[in-house]
């Protein structure tokens, strides 16, 4: 038997970055939180704590910020693609790198009826996330981006049954016919880029509309929330995965994530009062947590897409 390193990667998690845009009177702002992890030829850190090929993660840092002046910081995967590339292409020992942003959205302030030029008020419905992976230098670089949202607190009143489930000695939930359904969504979805086998160099991404894809994976998402007539959330988030795959092309894959937030009829019955589906206690926990993935059949393999830059602790 023989001890040997596994894999590893290093970097910088949670930069706080703030890009506000200056070029006229009336400003716009970027707000996020961005990490990223090296990965490459750092056996010799770990085994005789040689940091010769070891970027600090300082640099990292100092880079990340320095892109959101040099490159821009619009769409977040455009940032993220060009700042993993810069990694991988301009330092040497690196071979792969991923870059993990979430986006903090801000509106602007009204005044007397009118946005204000430079006053913002945060907006509270989602954070956007995105991760990119890329590997490889040269012809033979891939890259992989997943995008996506999380902390969508959606709610509908009616609309959505629980019944006919598997029941044993241990059962009490009472099947019904109309229920409020909740959930804190997290979705994900990996883009296939425009080239064939799903991986290649970040300049397969230019020009496309990452903002535009953003908006409306999510009205699709609210959309199917709100008209299907839900039998299950499981059955919810199936649909809501088709229907993304089904409107774009460019998505391969949409994983999704929901607490199932309770919302149990509150009995009124002591004090002589009717409750028709009108007063509810919500319940933060325990709650069911649903998960589920939808994807095309042909899509290119995952590779690292999924890979958090956390996945080692």
């Amino acid at each position: 038997m023989s001890i040997v390193l596994g894999p590893h990667q290093y970097g910088k998690a949670e930069n706080r970055i703030v890009r506000v845009y200056r070029d006229s009177p009336r400003h716009e702002i970027h707000d996020v939180n961005v990490s990223t992890a090296l990965r490459g030829a750092f056996d010799p850190a770990h085994l005789v704590g040689d940091q010769g090929a070891v970027l600090p993660t300082d640099t990292q840092k100092q880079t990340a910020y320095s892109y959101a002046k040099e490159k821009g910081l619009t769409s977040i995967e455009k940032y993220g693609l060009e700042l993993g590339t810069h990694f991988v292409d301009d330092v040497e020992p690196v071979s792969g790198a991923r870059i993990e942003i979430e986006e903090y959205a801000w509106e602007r302030a009204v005044v007397d009826g009118a946005e204000h030029d430079f006053a913002f008020v945060r907006k509270g419905q989602e954070v956007r996330t995105a991760a990119i992976t890329v590997e490889g230098k040269g012809d033979e670089q891939k890259t992989w981006v997943v995008g996506g949202l999380k902390d969508l607190v959606i709610l509908k009143t009616t609309g959505s049954e629980f019944h006919g489930f598997l029941k044993d000695e241990y059962t009490v939930l009472q099947p019904t016919s109309d229920r409020i359904m909740a959930t804190s969504l997290v979705a994900k979805w990996r883009f296939i880029t425009p080239t064939e086998g799903g991986a290649t160099g970040a300049a397969a991404w230019e020009g496309f509309d990452w903002e535009g894809t953003y908006a409306g994976i999510k009205q699709t998402m609210i959309e199917v929330f709100a008209t299907l007539h839900s039998l299950a959330l499981q059955q919810t988030l199936y649909e809501m995965g088709k229907a993304v795959l089904e409107r774009f092309p460019a998505i391969g894959e949409v994983r999704l994530s929901a607490p199932n937030k309770h919302h149990f009829l509150y009995d009124l019955s002591p004090f002589g009062v009717a409750n028709d589906n009108e007063v509810f206690n919500a319940d933060d926990r325990p709650y069911g947590l649903i998960q589920a993935s939808v994807l095309r059949s042909d899509a290119p393999d995952a590779g690292p897409a999924w890979d958090i830059a956390g996945g080692f602790a």
